[in-house]
């Protein structure tokens, strides 16, 4: 991949992904569980948490009330998951996926609680996700497949997205996460997608309406061929693009309009240009976009 001429589309990325990543954030409590902070809730969300039992909430923190601290995680699931079903019967989880994350001091670790997915942002627990840059050359220039989602999809409505992307559910691993969701939103079989190579990760932490995403993204590329064509398969995305690397880098410097790319998936983008050399290191503002796919958003 040759080196990108223009001094003007690293620093717009920059702008635009920094912008995004220092939303403007209330203070935070931690949701303290076996004494790790496993999540973090602004004042206004932990202060209605205090006429449910199950939980105990100081100015300070969040906890599980004595009895829960002590339980086992499947009782301390069973618990919030009450908690989850009165926050959505009142609007408060208008994402509602019937999923289970796990929630735990690292990704891996043993479980401290079950929780559904579509609280992650309302508790503000750290989630794990598995991307991949869908690549392809043509002509003798790689080029990168783009998503967009589905205007029904409660999280991001049509916006554009990496080829592939999911979230690791409880119980699930990275790969297995690729293999489902590349099947899933791209058609891709699994022999396929068993080839994707891990590259990293990227770690996404912003303020949003339903909560606090803290989301490590376990970033792969997929080399596909140059005939491929995505098929999406469980109407998640309703649009598919094929565009070279410098439209690539365009794309995930727009701010406005149709055509923006997902925080997370930018992120993922921007990795992969950065590796594959697309910008230079003399660049303006090539430090400070490599630092942002590591950066984390300050809780007060």
């Amino acid at each position: 991949m040759g080196a990108m001429s223009s001094d003007a589309i690293l620093p717009a990325i920059h702008a635009r992904l920094a912008a995004a990543l220092a939303t403007p954030h209330p203070r935070y409590r931690p949701f303290v569980v076996d004494g790790a902070a496993l999540g973090a809730l602004d004042d206004a969300r932990a202060d209605r948490l205090r006429r449910f039992p199950a939980l105990a909430v100081s100015t300070a923190q969040v906890a599980f009330a004595p009895l829960l601290a002590r339980a086992a995680a499947a009782e301390r699931s069973a618990a919030l998951a009450d908690v989850a079903l009165t926050l959505r019967a009142e609007g408060a989880l208008p994402a509602w996926r019937d999923e289970l994350y796990a929630v735990a001091p690292a990704f891996g670790a043993p479980a401290a609680f079950l929780l559904e997915r579509g609280a992650a942002r309302w508790f503000g627990v750290r989630t794990y996700a598995a991307h991949v840059n869908g690549a392809t050359v043509r002509a003798g220039r790689t080029h990168l497949w783009f998503s967009r989602r589905s205007p029904a999809k409660a999280v991001d409505p049509g916006m554009l997205d990496n080829l592939v992307g999911g979230g690791i559910a409880a119980g699930a691993g990275v790969r297995a996460t690729v293999v489902r969701e590349a099947w899933e939103e791209a058609g891709i079989a699994a022999h396929v997608a068993a080839r994707a190579q891990a590259a990293g990760v990227v770690h996404v932490r912003r303020a949003l309406p339903d909560g606090l995403q803290d989301e490590v993204v376990f970033v792969h590329d997929l080399a596909l061929p140059d005939d491929f064509v995505p098929a999406n398969q469980d109407g998640e995305a309703v649009e598919h693009r094929l565009v070279d690397a410098a439209a690539a880098a365009r794309l995930i410097a727009v701010a406005t309009g149709a055509d923006v790319v997902t925080v997370d998936a930018s992120l993922v983008v921007l990795d992969f240009l950065l590796r594959h050399g697309a910008f230079t290191s003399d660049a303006p503002a090539y430090a400070e976009a490599s630092a942002l796919r590591l950066a984390s958003m300050p809780l007060a």
